[in-house]
């Protein structure tokens, strides 16, 4: 069992910066692919970014040159460096991982607020 747990949600005006964090906890491997999708208001979930054990990252169009996904294995931790953030990035962030083996992500957080308003 995993579990995984956002942070660093916040309320800030557009052009900020913020940083989240997901860190595991219990059985998470250094294989596991992991990624952060979002859910703002009106809108389906969607895929931010993702990260394999090898540092092999995607980002989506609609934050490229200002998402940036990281990881740190030994902390079982993943980031999400948010750049000039916009309005348009409002959302729910979630964090998900999942096995190589696995077609579906297994696991996800309960979810961080990103509001950026002025």
């Amino acid at each position: 069992q995993v579990q995984l747990v956002e942070s660093g949600g916040a309320l800030v005006q557009p052009g900020r910066t913020l940083r989240l964090s997901c860190a595991a906890s219990g059985t998470l491997f250094s294989s596991h692919v992991m990624a952060w999708y979002r859910q703002a208001p009106g809108k389906s979930r969607e895929l931010v970014a993702q990260i394999n054990s090898h540092g092999v990252r995607n980002v989506a169009d609609f934050v490229k040159g200002r998402f940036t996904i990281s990881r740190d294995s030994a902390k079982n931790t993943i980031y999400l460096q948010m750049d000039n953030l916009r309005p348009e990035d409002t959302a729910v962030y979630y964090c998900a991982a999942r096995s190589p083996s696995s077609t579906a992500y297994d696991y996800w957080g309960q979810g961080t607020q990103v509001t950026v308003s002025s």
